[in-house]
């Protein structure tokens, strides 16, 4: 039986609507290849600083200096991600 699909009852901005901090913080996040930003980010459309800091967070936890190597830390992220029941 297929999970039922979940989504976020977060109000967010739109990318084709944002201008300002939220449009400028919706460039630093976006996918560098795509240019869309992913869901996980635009939760934080509403207060663009939290979507920054939640994008430096990401990149010292998956890429700062640490014991664990890159591959670790995402099977930490799979692992945890599949107990919680998160598609993401």
């Amino acid at each position: 039986m297929d999970e039922p699909k979940r989504t976020a009852w977060i109000e967010t901005i739109p990318e084709a609507q944002a201008s300002g901090e939220v449009s400028d913080a919706y460039a630093t996040c976006g996918d560098r290849k795509t240019g869309n930003v992913d869901h996980i980010m635009k939760i934080h459309s509403l207060n663009p600083r939290s979507m920054l800091d939640h994008e430096q967070l990401y990149r010292t936890l998956m890429y700062g200096r640490s014991p664990l190597t890159r591959p670790q830390r995402e099977m930490i992220g799979t692992v945890v991600s599949a107990l919680n029941h998160c598609v993401y």
